[in-house]
C-alpha cells in the first residue's frame, strides 16, 4: 500500500461516492436535449421498474438514448435510440454497445443511426 506518502496515486480519479448510471460527461444544455434527457429519466424511474432488467445489451437501452440524445441532440439522439430498441429485440444479439463519440456530418440529420465508428 501507499503508508500515505505524498506522491501516491493509489485512488486517483475515482468517481465519489456516488456515480449516477447515465452519461456524465459535458453537453450543451439547449431545450431539445433537456427535454428528451427528461423523458429517458422519467421514464427511467417510472415505466422501467414495471418492465424489469431485460436488456441485452450495456449500457442498456434507456442509458443508451439518455447519451444519445445528450451527445448529438434531439433528432439524432432519438433516431439512434429507436433503432437501439428495434435492436434490442428477439432476435437481436447482446454485448457491448456504446454511442458514438462522433457522427459525420451527413449522416447527422438525414440517417443518424446510420452510426459511424
Amino acid at each position: 500500500m501507499c503508508d500515505g506518502k505524498a506522491e501516491c496515486e493509489h485512488g486517483a480519479g475515482r468517481p465519489g461516492p456516488y456515480r449516477g448510471r447515465n452519461w456524465q460527461g459535458p453537453f450543451r444544455k439547449t431545450p431539445g436535449r433537456l427535454a428528451g434527457m427528461g423523458l429517458v429519466r422519467l421514464y427511467q424511474l417510472t415505466l422501467s421498474s414495471f418492465i424489469g432488467a431485460g436488456c441485452r445489451h450495456v449500457p442498456t437501452c434507456s442509458e443508451y438514448g439518455y447519451e444519445a440524445i445528450a451527445r448529438h441532440g434531439l433528432w439524432p439522439g432519438s433516431w439512434m435510440t429507436l433503432y437501439r430498441i428495434a435492436r434490442c429485440g428477439p432476435g437481436g444479439k447482446g454485448g457491448l454497445d456504446p454511442v458514438p463519440p462522433k457522427l459525420e456530418g451527413r449522416l447527422r440529420w438525414l440517417a443518424p443511426w446510420r452510426r459511424a465508428s
